[in-house]
């Protein structure tokens, strides 16, 4: 039993990253509301962030700079990756929030339910 407590505290940030995966994907498939989906895979991209970032630490490691001294270094390009992910993710998050605001307009509702069902009526 004390392994096992050792293990998840050792390991925290991957377990973390897990929650967070499950809980951003349990609400993009289980709403009907287009803005809780949104939010759900704004959650499910950020377990992704951290599961790119957490190993890119190195502990003990120091940037990428030659000197004297220095064994260990920390790869640059993780971060770079997510950084440049982030910046995707917060355009494609304003896309998304335009398009459920001129499925407002048109429909009058961003309940995916209603939607299907006002397709139906026609």
């Amino acid at each position: 039993m004390n392994e096992f407590v050792s293990a998840i505290v050792d390991h925290y940030n991957q377990w973390i990253t897990i929650f967070l995966m499950v809980a951003g994907l349990y609400v993009v498939v289980a709403r009907g509301n287009m803005v809780k989906k949104l939010v759900g895979l704004s959650i499910f991209q950020t377990s992704v962030y951290l599961l790119y970032i957490s190993p890119g630490k190195i502990l003990g490691g120091t940037p990428p700079i030659l000197a004297d001294g220095f064994t260990v270094y920390s790869n640059p390009l993780p971060h770079v990756l997510i950084l440049t992910a982030i910046v995707v993710g917060v355009a494609t998050l304003a896309l998304g929030l335009g398009l459920v605001v001129r499925i407002n307009e048109v429909y009058g509702t961003i309940e995916e339910d209603e939607i299907f069902d006002q397709g139906d009526d026609e």
